[in-house]
């Protein structure tokens, strides 16, 4: 008898946030009965959310943010909602360019560096 999809949708989204945690140096807070973020680092707090897959037109746009970067630029995708301020834009970029931008912020040299 397979597992429950809930259970099976529950152990994803947490070995989601190790992962995230681990790549991120930072500490995954797990089920409190608290309005936490799933992921805190020094500098961010961090929602994870994972799917089976991601809607077909939300990686179109990546792919076509990076297809269309010049050498040398990271991609970042905006999502803007009509009618709304672009204050609350949402901004999505790969996890390896987040990394090469910020490294490991949970570490003892990402922190530094920002103090600097």
């Amino acid at each position: 008898m397979s597992a429950d999809p809930r259970t099976r949708a529950r152990n994803r989204g947490k070995t989601t946030e190790r992962s995230v945690a681990r790549r991120l140096g930072g500490k995954r807070n797990g089920a409190t009965g608290l309005a936490t973020a799933d992921v805190e680092t020094a500098v961010f707090a961090i929602e994870t959310k994972s799917r089976k897959t991601l809607p077909d037109w939300l990686t179109a746009a990546m792919a076509q943010a990076v297809r269309n970067a010049p050498d040398g630029k990271t991609s970042l995708l905006v999502l803007h909602e009509l009618g709304r301020r672009h204050d609350g834009d949402l901004v999505i970029m790969r996890m390896g360019d987040f990394e090469d931008w910020f490294g490991r912020v949970g570490s003892e040299t990402a922190e530094t560096a920002r103090e600097e």
